[in-house]
């Protein structure tokens, strides 16, 4: 029966869920793709190969077994398909659509090598769990026996999420503390609506606390409660806090008002969906409204803030990106969203400086304002350049073309250049925690333990500014680690 579902890729071409029309989804933040129905789902998973050696899986981090749960799709076989997805995945649903499945998954696809176009692996895994979901399929986290271990999580997003998940079905207490008022992370306050919508997090941290996991939220470390006390209360310690300190932009007029870093202008908006009072929104200040806005950077972060804009209503949105298209670091498939939308890329370019004297647009106590300002940027500098010879790293290098500056106008910058690690050490006041040279935390890649003995971190904070994904791997893992101590094992294995 499996052989008659499958290897339809040869006579069934790759087809997505249908995506809502530009005009129509950049006047709310909705997501963007519809839903599989059952049969375009069984029809779209048939299309896998089901290759000898699954490049798919091996290319994901979490190591989904996704030749089985495309085939059990394709089979009709949904629930099954279901539990084997979770079994490796702590939030299918969200890597279904967050993921940069071209780039991991979907990118690695035999028979998209193979010219015939890759399955559509994100959008079945999406479908798969949405179902699970309606029908009553996902069960709550039930512990067979409770265990007098605890473990404290200092970070709410998807690494500490995963790990809380782990520990939790285990009978572990978890605490789980988080700076912000809601758990999610970036999940919550950095993703747009229109790739993650906000109730898709919401259940699963509500999953959470109905089994059991505490979160204390508006909890700062280091100010709500100390390091030592966290450490006097628990067994085990997990740095989850992700990185969150935007990279900077040294130029000449960087001052000016109208010039906002991307974490700030984002989590104005996502506050803004969950009817917050945000007075920076409301005033105009991380608001794009009636602007010309130009966005500097190509990462998955510039391509939410252009998207966003967009939505806003921008009366123009520019990216600028000093390398070319092909060499950017943000998914193609987010590049081509945007460009739909209406965005301008205007490639192999960097700013120089800022210059000021803008139009103050926005508005105070609900009375629209807009006059000259003169500390208000009005334009971005804009050095034109060409790519040069490879660096140590294989990509090439962005040279200067002498002469080829000239203004774009702007009365919202938005800085998407990317996140660094705060100083834990001296925020939290944290004696022989090791960090990298780039203010990562130390840890081991296996088990996630740092120095500091019982002491673990996972997720951005340990490797840097990653994927989701990536962090809920490490959550995962470390949380494997947690429970290896607890029971005497020592470290878990190597794979």
């Amino acid at each position: 029966m499996a052989e008659e579902r499958m290897l339809k890729f040869v006579t069934v071409s790759r087809d997505m869920p249908e995506k809502r029309p530009p005009r129509l989804r950049t006047d709310d933040f909705g997501e963007i793709y519809g839903e599989f129905v059952r049969d375009k789902a069984e029809e779209q998973a048939g299309r896998c190969s089901q290759c000898g050696v699954p490049y798919c899986q091996s290319h994901c981090p979490l190591h989904n077994n996704i030749p089985d749960w495309l085939m059990l799709t394709a089979e009709g076989r949904l629930r099954e398909a279901y539990e084997l997805s979770q079994a490796t995945n702590t939030f299918p649903e969200i890597c279904g659509r967050i993921c940069p499945q071209d780039r991991l998954c979907e990118g690695n696809c035999v028979i998209e090598q193979a010219g015939h176009g890759t399955v559509t692996i994100g959008a079945v895994e999406k479908y798969i769990t949405d179902t699970a979901w309606e029908q009553g399929w996902v069960q709550p986290i039930r512990p067979a026996a409770e265990r007098d271990e605890s473990v404290g999580i200092v970070g709410a997003g998807p690494g500490g999420l995963a790990a809380a998940d782990l520990l939790r079905r285990a009978g572990v207490q978890v605490t789980v503390y988080d700076r912000h008022d809601r758990a999610g992370g970036l999940m919550t306050y950095g993703i747009p609506g229109f790739k993650l919508e906000k109730d898709v997090v919401m259940q699963r941290v509500a999953q959470l606390e109905d089994g059991g996991v505490t979160f204390r939220l508006n909890c700062e470390v280091g100010t709500d409660i100390s390091w030592d006390d966290l450490r006097g209360v628990h067994d085990a310690v997990l740095i989850a806090t992700g990185v969150y300190r935007s990279r900077e932009l040294e130029a000449p007029g960087s001052e000016a008002q109208g010039i906002v870093r991307a974490i700030d202008y984002l989590t104005a908006s996502n506050r803004k969906s969950f009817g917050d009072d945000v007075p920076e929104f409301d005033d105009g200040t991380l608001n794009a409204e009636g602007k010309r806005v130009v966005v500097i950077g190509g990462g998955d972060t510039a391509m939410d803030c252009v998207r966003t804009a967009v939505r806003q209503g921008a009366t123009s949105v520019k990216c600028l990106y000093r390398r070319d298209r092909a060499n950017m670091p943000g998914s193609q498939r987010e590049v081509a969203n945007a460009e739909e939308e209406g965005v301008e890329f205007v490639w192999l370019s960097a700013p120089a400086g800022f210059t000021a004297g803008g139009r103050q647009k926005g508005a105070v106590a609900g009375v629209a304002v807009e006059g000259t300002d003169e500390g208000r940027v009005a334009g971005v500098t804009v050095q034109k350049m060409r790519l040069g010879a490879p660096d140590a790293t294989g990509r090439q290098v962005p040279q200067l073309i002498e002469g080829s500056d000239y203004t774009e106008d702007a009365e919202l910058v938005i800085k998407a250049l990317g996140f660094e690690p705060e100083e834990l050490v001296r925020l939290w006041g944290v004696e022989g925690l090791e960090v990298t040279r780039w203010g990562t935390v130390k840890a081991d890649f296996r088990t996630h333990e740092t120095s500091l003995p019982g002491v673990y971190a996972c997720g951005d904070i340990q490797r840097g500014a990653s994927l989701v994904v990536w962090a809920i791997r490490d959550g995962r893992e470390a949380a494997e680690a947690m429970l290896a101590r607890f029971a005497g094992r020592g470290a878990i294995a190597a794979e």
